[in-house]
Order: C-alpha cells, then structure tokens, then sequence
C-alpha cells in the first residue's frame, strides 16, 4: 500500500502556465546553487550537497525543465558566477578536475527523468537516484582520470569511495523529501 504522499508524478502543466514552469526551474537552480555551497573542502572534489537538488530538480520538474534547470546553473558558473562549490564560477571550474562531475549533473537528470513517473514508491525513487548517481560519477570519474592523469583505481579512492555514504544519505533525503517539495510547489499559486 503506497501513502498519497510518497506518489512523485511530475507537476502537470498546461500549455499556458509556461511562466510556472520557469519559476518552479529558477527556484531548483537557486536551490542548486546554494546546495552547492553547503560543502567540506576535500583535495580533489569537495563533498557538497549539489546532488540533492539534482536529484530533487529531476524528480519534481517535467523533463525538459529540469534539464533547463540544471543547464541554467552550469551556464551561469561557466560565465563566472560563484555558484559552484566554494563559491567558484568561470570556465576553469567546469573544465578543471571536477568539471565532469558538473556535468554530470546533467547525464544524472536525463537518466532520472524518463523514469520518474514511475518512481511512485520511497524505494523505486531511490532506484531511480542510485542510477541518476552512476550517471554522475561515469563522466566525472573519466574526467578526472585524463585532466591528472591517474588510472581508475588511483582515483576512485579519492573521488568515488569517500562520497559513497553521503551520496547515498542524499538519494535518500531526495526520494523522501521529492513528494512534500512537490506539494509545495503546487501550492504556491
């Protein structure tokens, strides 16, 4: 038996609430971004909370949105705004050591999103995540390897192992934090 709240169905929007679907993408990048703040300093990839709001973004927005959303916050740490980690911004973030994990960001929306809908339990919601976080760490972990140099099992001690526990407390703060936030989102008028 699954409870009402734990049902994640992306927000249905007709063909002329376009300027709610912006508004419910802006407030994901500005919830990305500030996740992306809320970090510990780590030598090579910073441990922040970034995924969280990927993961909440592809669960709640419709498709393209949260691709939008999360394209929107990429775009503007590569112009220069301090939006990353550390309050970093400028291309040499996004095409520096970490670069691939922020773009996968990307990789982990498109995969979330198409199976979303059907993500309507706690448990297929953090299914979904667990896929949105290979998503991530593939292009990351391929980046980080050619930009030092450094084969894989030299880096996944320092950019995948340490981030496993954490990574999964936010595929399970996202999967049920995603319905209450859809909610709200629909109330706000």
């Amino acid at each position: 038996m699954t409870n009402e709240a734990e049902r994640v169905r992306p927000i249905p929007y007709s063909g002329k609430s376009s300027t709610r679907q912006m508004i419910d993408a802006a407030l994901m990048t500005t919830l990305l971004a500030l996740c992306s703040q809320i970090a510990v300093p780590l030598p090579l990839v910073p441990i922040n909370l970034a995924l969280l709001a990927v993961y909440l973004c592809a669960l709640v927005l419709n498709g393209r949105w949260a691709l939008i959303s999360v394209g929107l916050y990429l775009l503007m740490g590569t112009v220069g705004l301090p939006v990353f980690a550390g309050f970093r911004g400028g291309p040499s973030a996004l095409f520096g050591p970490t670069g691939g994990y922020l773009l996968g960001y990307l990789c982990a929306v498109a995969v979330i999103v198409p199976l979303a809908p059907s993500a309507n339990t706690l448990w297929r919601r953090a299914l979904v995540c667990t896929l949105g976080l290979l998503a991530c760490y593939v292009p990351g972990t391929l980046w980080l390897m050619l930009m030092t140099g450094r084969a894989l099992p030299q880096v996944l001690p320092l950019a995948v192992y340490p981030f496993l526990p954490g990574d999964l407390l936010k595929i399970a703060m996202a999967a049920s934090m995603a319905p209450k936030l859809r909610t709200a989102l629909r109330r706000v008028k």
